[in-house]
């Protein structure tokens, strides 16, 4: 623990701190499996204590450290051998998700990660422009509904001139403004004849149906995307692969 960068501290019970840590954690509060006589058991083989299935599982990997210019932040030995220790075990569940993935051919990971990254990109813009969309439709309903309680007065001012126009607007200038608005809206687009409220608030609903129902595809999209893209950044790391070559390979994939 002391070399991985960790803080041992030994009294009644014995304490860790990881790197960075806020406090010391007792082993055995951890469980029975870690106090320090069933660690000493565990290390000389007298207790053998299964892996948990979901942990055992879970082979997602985590983007690997830029030790170097953590560095520079962390000016700490404990800390650069807790981030080496960290890498090879990131590396090590890299190596298994994309053996679990059967992704061992890097070419066939670039296709994969643009595809996932793609497949993401078009559920985003579905979602994105069913969400302006209704915004639209909520504006379009709040016009309609004005211009419906102020056109009679509007018109009402039309037929008016001189004093009688002027005394008039003076008393319903927020209803012949509102009215004015709603007209200009409709003229930006172009409309001829108003839609019913009622097909706008179907529309709306449908609209909104659809995101809904489109929610879990794009987060499990999205998720998929980021697992697949910090495997493909760890390999990169690993494989020593440079900016350079990265764009070169872009541009190649575009031709």
């Amino acid at each position: 623990m002391k070399t991985a960068g960790a803080e041992v501290k030994r009294g009644k019970h014995l304490a860790f701190k990881i790197p960075n840590g806020k406090r010391f954690v007792r082993c055995n509060s951890l469980g029975d499996d870690y106090t320090e006589a069933a660690i000493m058991e565990r290390i000389s083989g007298k207790r053998i204590v299964a892996p948990r299935a979901k942990a055992a599982a879970r082979s997602k990997p985590n983007l690997l450290i830029d030790i170097q210019a953590k560095m520079q932040q962390a000016n700490s030995p404990g800390f650069e051998r807790w981030a080496k220790i960290f890498n090879l075990k990131e590396m090590a569940k890299t190596v298994i998700y994309l053996q679990e993935k059967g992704l061992t051919d890097f070419g066939e990971l670039e296709k994969t990660c643009d595809a996932a990254v793609q497949k993401f990109n078009d559920l985003a813009d579905q979602s994105k422009a069913a969400s302006a969309r209704m915004k639209d439709i909520s504006e379009l309903q709040k016009h309609i509904g004005a211009y419906g309680k102020t056109r009679e007065i509007f018109a009402q001012y039309r037929k008016l001139t001189g004093r009688k126009r002027e005394k008039f607007y003076e008393q319903h200038s927020s209803e012949i403004t509102a009215c004015q608005a709603a007209k200009r809206y409709f003229d930006s687009l172009g409309l001829k004849k108003l839609p019913s409220i009622q097909s706008l608030k179907q529309e709306y609903a449908t609209l909104y149906a659809e995101n809904k129902k489109r929610y879990p595809e794009y987060k499990q999209a999205k998720a998929k995307m980021i697992e697949l893209l910090t495997a493909k950044n760890n390999v990169e790391r690993i494989l020593g692969v440079t900016e350079k070559e990265k764009n070169r390979n872009r541009q190649q994939g575009t031709r």
